[in-house]
């Protein structure tokens, strides 16, 4: 089957969205399927406002037209809200093209973190653009009832894998420093929360692995943590290994793939009991959740690291996969003829 599929996050972002994007690329093209990907890159763009990281594309109507007219594509899917994804509804809809969505971040809240603009209104855009699909791919049931609550519709389950092949067990000399050590990975930015993390006192020593804009903020006000920077894949897998604990702060993820990376290193899980956690972590003995984040690493570090392993290799790519792929849409099947 060729898959067309148009996405706005892309290498050489580092993040959660471009991990699952490319991992189930590569499950595709195993099972024999012939993949187009349109992203940003080679595109003319800007950086996106409060996160210049992430590149907006430019001038991408006629473009992604003309690039879908030519993919010869059997199916559609639309990963992302931003100006390709927008190109490429428009797009489908203009000739009757059914395309599937994903509902990979949580942009109301990240918009809120960041501007202090209430969330109404962000809503209100995204349930506008994932009402045509034939369906709009969710991470987790908790998720899909929170947007269910918001006046989404047609939600499918997609769920997420773990390459257990790199996030293992390994040598705990990686990373220096007093015991336990205390872990974050992903993007350094305000809506992951990190302060609620940096601010505690606890024992031992705490690692932030990864960048972003809010990097040199927490440098300077919290010089006592230890900053990595941007890890490689390599990297990163031998800092989860290293560590004693995985302090996940965030309040506002759809999923947290890096909740299954720590627990395929053997590594247990402290968070709020929120959306991502609750469905990863839940009572499955491999982390605590507690409204205390201290509280809640203080109780995951009792966990059974061949627990947190173990649970994370009921996670695959190969499963994730399955699912995306049985929610794919036919073109020429539209989803709902209109626009909204």
């Amino acid at each position: 089957m060729k898959i067309l599929l148009v996405t706005d996050a892309w290498a050489p972002q580092v993040n959660g969205v471009v991990r699952t994007l490319v991992s189930t690329i590569d499950e595709l093209r195993r099972l024999g399927h012939q993949i187009d990907v349109i992203s940003p890159e080679g595109r003319p763009s800007i950086p996106c406002p409060t996160y210049p990281e992430i590149p907006l594309s430019l001038f991408s109507g006629r473009y992604v037209a003309e690039r879908i007219r030519a993919s010869g594509a059997d199916v559609v899917h639309i990963a992302t809200e931003g100006p390709l994804g927008l190109a490429a509804r428009r797009h489908c809809l203009q000739q009757g093209i059914g395309f599937t969505t994903a509902y990979h971040t949580a942009f109301p809240e990240y918009v809120a973190a960041r501007t202090g603009f209430g969330t109404d209104a962000i809503y209100r855009f995204m349930r506008w653009f994932h009402a045509p699909a034939a369906g709009v791919m969710v991470a987790t049931d908790g998720l899909q009832r929170q947007l269910a609550a918001r006046g989404f519709t047609k939600m499918r389950p997609w769920s997420r894998g773990v390459d257990a092949n790199l996030f293992k067990p390994s040598d705990k000399s990686f990373l220096a420093g007093p015991r336990p050590i205390h872990l974050y990975a992903g993007r350094v930015v305000v809506d992951k929360n990190i302060e609620a993390f940096l601010k505690l006192d606890l024992p031992g020593s705490k690692y932030v692995v990864g960048g972003g804009p809010q990097l040199a903020k927490l440098r300077r006000k919290y010089p006592d943590a230890r900053y990595t920077g941007y890890a490689s894949d390599a990297e990163l897998a031998a800092c989860y290994a290293a560590a004693d604990v995985f302090v996940f702060p965030s309040r506002t993820d759809t999923f947290g793939l890096v909740l299954l990376e720590a627990l395929a290193a053997g590594i247990p899980v402290a968070a709020y009991p929120v959306t991502g956690p609750l469905e990863v972590i839940g009572d499955f003995g491999v982390g605590c959740l507690d409204e205390d984040l201290g509280r809640a690493i203080t109780g995951a570090l009792k966990m059974d690291p061949a627990a947190c392993r173990a649970h994370a290799l009921r996670y695959t790519w190969a499963d994730a996969t399955q699912q995306f792929l049985s929610h794919l849409q036919p073109q020429g099947a539209a989803g709902a003829a209109a626009a909204g």
